[in-house]
């Protein structure tokens, strides 16, 4: 039998938009429920292991406060746990990995006991109950309203909750397929957005890549897996555009499709990698390291540690989500990151001349994982709702707006900053790599333009397949998240639902109060200098 739980806000998702939304909501009074199907709190920072992806003003502004705290006391662990090196200890600013795609690249682990900590206080008041390793099975609706959601958790128990709110934070947008709500996949066509880089024809199963990462080091011995059975359909897969096959160090530049020659060099020195000329060399295995030898002292690491997330394992053979092989899919994911792996142990050229690292070893200490593969895919591509408000290419492009700031919207609940930056498609389509302008969350994008008690808190908002390219990394995510925590909780307190809200000039100048009280920033300083 079914238990039975209610709450005034239930979470569904656990990644970075879910626990601000969590945080957000708590903080207000209201009692929470938050789901997530893996192990680890915090999505893409921790289950699917990617450092975080930021804008270079991050340590100041154009996130949350919350947000920062939590870069803050990720930090202070490292500070107080680890035998940091001398130049680490005085670093004002440690970057435990060193890596060049991150100012603040850690382990998933340590990550992952940060987003825990930042939550305990409101298990402990009693404001949040967690169910773990629970998906969403079924939703109840009626009308326009959702009225119950039942979760099935990974022993075959099921909770039936009745929620006042719902926050869609997972990592597909699994509640809207469930309920019914109005959503996009893929990619929309110009009739349709008006977007420049759009192409003629909707299609709704031409989704980003999902990449499957896992974590490694470099040390003495043999440390070669088991020769996957499906190794010869990965090293030898060329996809249209590439120069040559996936797994090779020569692959399409991201900005200009040209080919581009990855360096590899496992365990130099931080000072000596990194990324030349700009994307036109970049050095990989400093990319997304996430412990660095130099943070500590010279007697506690033997290796560095890095985490492959690169263009080699973007999975390119079919969608995970909105398809009845999604299942088989993201086990082809795993599959084809397992190849790379036995590729780079076996067969990768070396600068010297010889073929493969054997020294390369998993470590699934780092993913919480029995083999050193992330948790979770790291799903690039939600399905989005159709939303009041949906930001568009031309919203935010350098390009289009041609000296002008990217598009204000007056109902402005937080701000990001990142590069349009799409990974190949299951489609065909190459990478999308576009100059973007520092923008604003639009309150209507969190918003579905029928159901009345459902807010989107994480890459399910109403952006479109282009601007997903933006909106999707960890400060924006996190952002939309505490929004959508920080409206919930006024609607429960006003009686005034979130449509309302919108509606309401009076209540969308309050609700914005609340978020710059709280610590959100609106609205950008406006001498933001676009990095190259």
């Amino acid at each position: 039998m079914a238990e039975g739980w209610r709450a005034d806000v239930l979470v569904v998702g656990g990644g970075m938009g879910g626990v601000a939304a969590v945080q957000a909501a708590c903080a207000a009074g209201a009692d929470v429920v938050l789901t997530e199907e893996y192990p680890w709190l915090g999505g893409q920072l921790t289950s699917q292991g990617v450092p975080p992806d930021e804008h270079p003003w991050i340590e100041t502004h154009g996130s949350t406060a919350s947000y920062r705290a939590l870069r803050r006391l990720i930090r202070s662990l490292y500070r107080a746990t680890y035998p940091l090196s001398e130049s680490a200890s005085g670093d004002r600013r440690l970057n435990p990995g060193r890596a060049w795609v991150s100012e603040l690249s850690v382990e998933p682990r340590v990550a992952a006991l940060a987003i825990e900590a930042v939550l305990q206080p409101w298990i402990a008041a009693g404001r949040l109950r967690v169910l773990r390793r629970a998906v969403p099975v079924s939703v109840a609706t009626d009308g326009d309203v959702i009225t119950g959601v039942s979760l099935r958790d990974h022993t075959g128990r099921t909770v039936d909750v009745e929620p006042r709110y719902v926050l869609d934070a997972t990592e597909a947008g699994d509640v809207l397929a469930l309920g019914d709500v109005e959503h996009r996949t893929g990619s929309e066509s110009r009739d349709e957005t008006g977007e420049p880089h759009a192409g003629p024809t909707p299609r709704p199963l031409n989704m980003q890549a999902v990449t499957h990462c896992f974590a490694v080091d470099h040390v003495d011995g043999d440390h070669v897996i088991d020769r996957p059975p499906g190794y010869d359909r990965w090293r030898d897969l060329r996809p249209e555009g590439w120069p040559g096959p996936m797994f090779g160090w020569t692959y399409p530049s991201p900005r200009t499709g040209e080919p581009v020659t990855a360096r590899f060099a496992p365990n130099a020195p931080a000072a000596a990698v990194g990324m030349e000329e700009g994307v036109r060399a970049p050095e990989l295995w400093s990319y997304r390291r996430v412990l660095a030898r130099e943070t500590v002292r010279d007697d506690v690491a033997a290796s560095d540690v890095t985490i492959v997330n690169w263009p080699m394992n973007d999975y390119l053979a079919g969608p995970v989500l909105g398809v009845p092989d999604a299942a088989e899919h993201r086990a082809g994911a795993r599959e084809m990151s397992r190849c790379l792996l036995y590729w780079l142990q076996t067969e990768a050229p070396r600068p010297d001349g010889g073929t493969g690292w054997p020294g390369l070893r998993l470590r699934p200490d780092v993913m919480g994982t029995d083999d050193g593969l992330a948790q979770a895919p790291y799903i690039r591509e939600s399905r989005r709702i159709v939303a009041v408000t949906t930001p568009v290419e031309q919203d935010l492009s350098v390009t289009v707006r041609a000296g002008s700031p990217a598009v204000r919207y007056p109902d402005t609940v937080g701000t990001g900053a990142y590069r349009i930056d799409l990974h190949p498609t299951v489609g065909g389509d190459g990478y999308l790599d576009i100059a973007a302008l520092p923008f604003t969350i639009p309150l209507g994008a969190l918003l579905p333009v029928r159901v009345r008690n459902l807010v989107a808190a994480a890459k399910t908002i109403g952006s479109t397949h282009i601007t997903n390219g933006c909106y999707r990394v960890h400060p924006a995510e996190w952002s939309i998240g505490e929004a959508a925590g920080t409206l919930a909780a006024y609607a429960l307190e006003s009686g005034v639902p979130p449509h309302g809200i919108h509606g309401s000039a009076d209540h969308v100048a309050r609700l914005q109060a609340r978020l710059v009280a709280g610590g959100a920033d609106l609205e950008w300083q406006g001498d933001e200098r676009l990095p190259g």
